[in-house]
């Protein structure tokens, strides 16, 4: 048989790299802090960006996610291709995240530094135009959520806030106890008519 078609099929199959695969060709310590600091970095901007998108991802948000993932994959990156390498990185990330949701619980002004307060949008049916420009929310973005939790119009809504993770959240006014009260005053006043009027033609 030639030599052309001859396969070492004992390598192929079964011989391994252990050293390659389980050994990190990187120092533990750079592994940690390449993920340390990729993962400080990506927090900040995140925490800093405003929360334009509003319940959801869009087109661009999901582009930013996607473009600061493959940022973040190169940061940590480096001719490691081992196994434990890769635990290492996860290892660090999840660590790291834990820890920030402990300190978050047992802080809560470091929670209040990880997720923004609330910004109220609408109140009593009047849109504060500021806090709109803040978070970078058109009029248009706020009626489709608003339509989405089955509020149609503004003079509906007694509060609306947006809140840290983007979701909007509403309060609704309660008409019927409303129209009640409209129906009382109304009739009091009618009430009131009648009685004056009675004492008139006395």
């Amino acid at each position: 048989m030639s030599t052309l078609f001859q396969v070492d099929w004992q390598r192929v199959f079964f011989q391994v790299d252990l050293q390659q695969v389980f050994v990190p060709q990187t120092s533990v310590v750079e592994l940690v802090l390449r993920g340390s600091l990729v993962y400080f970095v990506v927090v900040a901007i995140l925490r800093f960006m405003p929360s334009r998108q509003v319940g959801g991802v869009g087109i661009a948000d999901l582009l930013v996610v996607v473009l600061v993932a493959t940022a973040a994959q190169d940061a940590m990156a480096t001719d490691d291709s081992s196994i434990t390498g890769g635990l290492i990185l996860v290892t660090t990330i999840i660590g790291w995240s834990y820890l920030f949701n402990w300190v978050s619980y047992k802080v809560p002004h470091f929670q209040r530094f990880l997720n923004p307060s609330p910004l109220l949008l609408v109140k009593d049916g009047e849109i504060s135009q500021q806090n709109m420009e803040s978070g970078l929310i058109n009029k248009r973005e706020l009626m489709s959520q608003l339509r989405q939790q089955g509020v149609h119009t503004l003079s509906e809504v007694e509060r609306a806030y947006i809140e840290g993770d983007g979701r909007i959240s509403v309060f609704t006014k309660d008409l019927k106890k409303e129209d009640d009260k409209h129906g009382s005053q109304t009739l009091a006043k009618e009430t009131l008519l009648k009685d004056l009027s009675e004492q008139q033609l006395e």
